[in-house]
């Protein structure tokens, strides 16, 4: 009786061992076996909070610990503070995912934000050309540098998830988001997804195709705009773009920045009345969880200070002016706010005068002159002139267009200039604008797209310049991605 107690105890012993063991954090198990331990754990709650997505400013350690907060995302702009340091942002989200570790089971957040062309909220960070240059260069080996470049910039900041990139196929240049799409055809634009390999990783060739992928801390996970990469493969999650809850029926993580209560309830209240099986959201929830456990954010879930000399590299400038001398490309939207900022001081770069000033002799002299009157030009009586004009900065609805016309002043500065000396206009655009009406003024024309911070790569339009007004043109640059109306 003595030995039959003592089994019994030790059977007892053993399986409430077994029971406090937590399985999922056992790196060495089989990732789907961690999933199926950490979603038997979790209670619906818990489960449904990993389901979403909050925007920073609403954050608080109380709310992350009370809803079990999957993860958050800054919205267009949304930064720590103006100017703020890669330090700055690391501590920031250290402090956001100190208070998702000290949940009951330890869940780890993901951190997301848009990098479609660079960090492009972060100061001081490398802006590539928009998507619309890009596809000029045709180079898809380049855009995959740009990727991997974004990706240590990124994480410099200590962010782990970009929402980039966009894999959009523009069919008609009036839409206001045509400049984030690489070309209009869709096996170039397929060609440029190559940039997914350098944000996440090159994936190894023994893993099976649709299976989420991070190769290391120095990578991101990506989110194919408006499709999916990490976040809509097979294995991956689908992401709700802003608040588009509101629209659709079952995301499996959903992007609510402002108002997370008000889904969590409903979705509560429709689970626990059978109008949603819980079978749906275990698959939603076990989707999350296995990017996740991909990435590595079980393992290691906090931002260090290692990378914070890669944002900005001097490397990574070098590579955006190399890829606006292959496309031709410079305007600031997607830059630093969602809707864009017009100025030179908004981040660091280098500007179009500057640029052509390091380009020509010393001894040469260039003026600037902002919406130079007919009376300024023939009082100068210039050689030369080089005039940059283009569209106002915009994203998304903000710049659909009726008539893709020329910003004004940009059509009265072209007379004006170029009835009287020789020109060369450069259009910087996201994307064809109507131009017909003013090319008889011009000596040549250069469609210099949308190029970031590095306007030092403009040095190949002055060459440009030079060669047509010596009469030594050939033809230089890439071809149009999109119609030309």
């Amino acid at each position: 009786m003595e030995m039959l107690r003592f089994l019994v105890l030790l059977l007892c012993y053993f399986a409430s061992a077994e029971a406090g063991y937590m399985h999922y954090r056992n790196p060495k198990l089989p990732i789907e076996w961690r999933i199926k331990d950490l979603l038997g754990r979790m209670t619906l709650s818990e489960k449904i909070g990993q389901m979403v997505q909050i925007e920073r400013s609403q954050v608080t350690p109380e709310v992350l610990k009370k809803y079990s907060i999957g993860s958050v995302l800054s919205v267009g702009g949304s930064v720590p503070s103006p100017k703020a340091t890669p330090q700055k942002w690391i501590n920031m989200v250290n402090e956001f995912q100190n208070a998702s570790l000290s949940t009951r089971l330890r869940i780890p957040i993901m951190y997301g934000i848009d990098a479609v062309h660079g960090h492009n909220y972060a100061y001081k960070a490398t802006i590539f050309p928009h998507n619309i240059g890009l596809g000029a260069t045709r180079d898809h080996n380049l855009v995959r540098r740009i990727g991997a470049a974004t990706a240590l910039e990124v994480r410099a900041t200590g962010i782990n998830y970009v929402f980039a990139p966009c894999v959009a196929v523009c069919r008609d240049p009036r839409w206001g988001r045509c400049y984030e799409s690489y070309s209009e055809d869709p096996n170039l634009v397929k060609e440029m997804t190559d940039i997914i390999s350098g944000l996440q990783g090159e994936i190894p060739t023994h893993l099976p195709k649709g299976v989420p992928y991070v190769s290391g801390k120095k990578k991101v996970a990506a989110c194919a705009k408006h499709f999916g990469v990490m976040v809509v493969q097979v294995k991956g999650f689908v992401i709700s773009d802003m608040s588009g809850i509101e629209y659709i029926t079952d995301p499996p993580h959903v992007m609510q920045p402002f108002n997370h209560t008000e889904f969590i309830n409903v979705l509560t209240y429709l689970v626990k009345n059978k109008f949603i099986p819980m079978s749906r959201i275990d698959d939603a929830v076990g989707r999350i969880l296995r990017v996740k456990f991909k990435m590595g954010l079980f393992e290691h879930p906090m931002a260090d200070y290692s990378l914070v000399k890669q944002l900005g590299s001097q490397k990574h400038r070098e590579l955006a002016r190399e890829a606006v001398r292959k496309s031709l490309d410079t305007v600031w939207c997607w830059t630093m706010t969602w809707q864009g900022l017009s100025g030179n001081n908004i981040t660091k770069g280098t500007t179009i005068f500057q640029a052509v000033k390091n380009a020509v002799d010393p001894s040469t002299k260039v003026i600037f002159k902002k919406d130079p009157s007919l009376g300024f030009v023939k009082q100068n009586d210039f050689d030369y002139a080089i005039v940059v004009v283009g569209e106002k900065p915009y994203a998304e609805t903000s710049g659909d267009s009726k008539n893709l016309t020329l910003s004004e002043p940009g059509g009265k500065i072209i007379k004006n200039v170029c009835v009287n000396t020789n020109c060369v206009v450069i259009v910087m655009s996201g994307r064809p604008v109507v131009i017909e009406p003013y090319l008889r003024f011009t000596s040549a024309l250069v469609a210099a797209w949308l190029p970031g911070t590095e306007g030092e790569g403009v040095v190949l339009m002055f060459f440009l310049v030079t060669m047509v007004l010596l009469g030594n043109y050939h033809t230089l640059g890439s071809r149009l991605l999109i119609n030309s109306p």
